[in-house]
Parts: C-alpha cells; sequence; structure tokens
C-alpha cells in the first residue's frame, strides 16, 4: 500500500520541540476557556498560561526533608519528554518526522515509560502524599494499560502494519473509527489517563493535597502542567491519525485538517476536567477489566475477521 505520508526533513527533529511546548501553551489557553468554573473575562482566560507561568517562575521554590533530587527531576521531566518522543511519530498533515516501521509500537512504549516517570514525581520528594499520588497512577495504568494495547492493535490489525503513516494510507476510503468505534473512544480515554487528567485525575487528587503535584513548585510545577497539557494534544493528534483519516478531507490542506481535528478531540477531552467525577483506581480496573476488556477484544476480533475476509482496509 502507497503512504500518503512522507518523512520530513531531518531538521523537522527541531521543529518538533517547540511545536509541542506552544501546543501545549495553547492547550492551556483552550483549558481556560471551558472551565466551567471560571468568572474572568475572556481575555484573561486566553493569557492564564501566560500568568501561571510568570508566577511559577517568580515563587519561592518548595522544599522538603531528605528529597531524592535526581529522580525527582527525572520525573519532573519525563511527562513532557515522552509526549515529545510521542511526536516522533505522530503524522502532521502528510508528513512526520520519523517514518518508524513499528511507530505503534514506539508510541506504546513512550506511554509505558510515564509509568516510572509520574512514580519518580511523587518518590522524588520524600513526601506522603506525593507518593501516594504516585502509587494511585500505578494503580490506574494497570487498569488502562490492557485496554489502550489492544486498542492500538485494532487499527493496526486492519492497516496490516504497525507504521502509522500505513494506518493513515488505510483510511483514504474509510476512516477507522466508522469500522472501530469502541477502540477510539477507549483510545481517546487512555490519552486522558497517561495525563493523569479528568477522570483520571485521582493522582493528583484535592483529598490529598495535590498528590503529585503537591511538592512541586516553580519551574517544576509548571513542567509538570505543561507536560499533561503536551500527552494530551500529541494523544489527540495520535487519536486523529489512528481513527480519524489523518490529514484527509476536503478544500484545506492536510496539515490544516489534522489540526482542526486534534483541536476538536482536545477539546473534548479538556471539557471532561471538572464536568465528570474522578474514578478511583480500583472502581476504573474493575470497570476497565471487567467490562471494558472484553469489549475491546471482541472489536478486535471483528476486525480481524474482517481483515482476513478482505473488507478490514
Amino acid at each position: 500500500m502507497t503512504s500518503l505520508v512522507q518523512q520530513a526533513p531531518a531538521w523537522s527533529v527541531l521543529v518538533a520541540v517547540p511545536l509541542v511546548l506552544c501546543a501545549a501553551v495553547l492547550a492551556g489557553s483552550l483549558d481556560a476557556v471551558l472551565d466551567p468554573r471560571g468568572e474572568l473575562p475572556l481575555r484573561a482566560r486566553l493569557l492564564r498560561p501566560v500568568y501561571e507561568a510568570s508566577r511559577s517562575l517568580l515563587v519561592q521554590r518548595r522544599s522538603t526533608t531528605a528529597p531524592d533530587r535526581l529522580l525527582w527531576a527525572v520525573g519532573v521531566v519525563t511527562p513532557l519528554l515522552v509526549a515529545v518522543l510521542m511526536a516522533q511519530v505522530v503524522p502532521l498533515g502528510f508528513a512526520v518526522v520519523s517514518d518508524l516501521g513499528v511507530g505503534l509500537v514506539w508510541f506504546n512504549a513512550m506511554d509505558v515509560l510515564l509509568w516510572a516517570g509520574w512514580w519518580l514525581a511523587g518518590w522524588g520528594p520524600n513526601s506522603v502524599y506525593s507518593l501516594i499520588g504516585g502509587y494511585r497512577f500505578l494503580a490506574q495504568a494497570l487498569a488502562y494499560e490492557l485496554p489502550l494495547m489492544f486498542a492500538l492493535t485494532a487499527p493496526a490489525v486492519a492497516a496490516s502494519s504497525l507504521s502509522v503513516p500505513q494506518i493513515v494510507a488505510a483510511q483514504q476510503g474509510r476512516w477507522f473509527i466508522v469500522q472501530m468505534p469502541l477502540a477510539a473512544v477507549v483510545f481517546a480515554a487512555a490519552v486522558a489517563a497517561f495525563a493523569a487528567w479528568g477522570p483520571f485525575a485521582h493522582p493528583v487528587g484535592q483529598d490529598i493535597a495535590g498528590g503529585l503535584l503537591v511538592e512541586q513548585s516553580g519551574p517544576a510545577r509548571l513542567l509538570l502542567r505543561w507536560g499533561q497539557y503536551a500527552l494530551l494534544v500529541v494523544g489527540s493528534a495520535m487519536t486523529v491519525a489512528l481513527f480519524l483519516g489523518g490529514g484527509a478531507g476536503p478544500l484545506l490542506p492536510p496539515w490544516l485538517w489534522t489540526l482542526l481535528k486534534s483541536a476538536a478531540v482536545l477539546a473534548v477531552l479538556l471539557a471532561m476536567r471538572h464536568r465528570m467525577p474522578v474514578w478511583r483506581p480500583d472502581r476504573l480496573m474493575r470497570l476497565a477489566w471487567l467490562v471494558v476488556l472484553p469489549l475491546v477484544l471482541a472489536q478486535l476480533l471483528v476486525v480481524s475477521v474482517l481483515a482476513a475476509a478482505g473488507g478490514g482496509s
């Protein structure tokens, strides 16, 4: 199958980093606009990321007793770093930074790195509430990871490839969300889960004074917040590539279609915050393993049968 998505020049690696950072800042503005509790005028909401960044850089840093500073620093930078690494295989329009033959595996492997990153962000400060937040994320990860893996497998089976550009090319006639809507929903929910966002924000819950964020201050807190937004942005763009036809669309250029579709998915993910209850990991695990996982496997079986019969792509 001829791929529509072409590998971008090598210098695009340097462009991808500031692009992800800018997208994370814009996601912060969109989150402020969609915040149902907000009473500020629209202009103040749009500039909230600038205000938050300025305050984080100027505020006095919090200190704890006998922290593990190295592991703390590693945990703080991991979410943002993982988002940048994930973005290397996510197409923008019909161009991708790295056309890996196993791009889907790369994306999933980067997601698993978050297990260590979030836990280290909780372990490093040597604080009880922060550490509880880290363990809460691990419990949450046990719930969402298997459904996420099988949700990723469905488009790979339909396209007979682990390459993200090949998966985009396989959707020329029909977007995969039509064939596998459950996998698309599960993947989008997993994006919110590995970003510790919305109903999956138990690791940063207020009942433990902010959990993973309680001891984070100054640039460290800013990096973790940007990491959350960057993960949501990259996860939304990956949802578009896997299930919404990538940059396919009429009239507009492919890169603009990718941005518009990604913004729509991102808006849905951001809107979940403050509008849905936060799920405890034990309840989430019961739902994920007893209900969602069997349904995703059934979805995968149907996709496999269609692919074997020649109707998968």
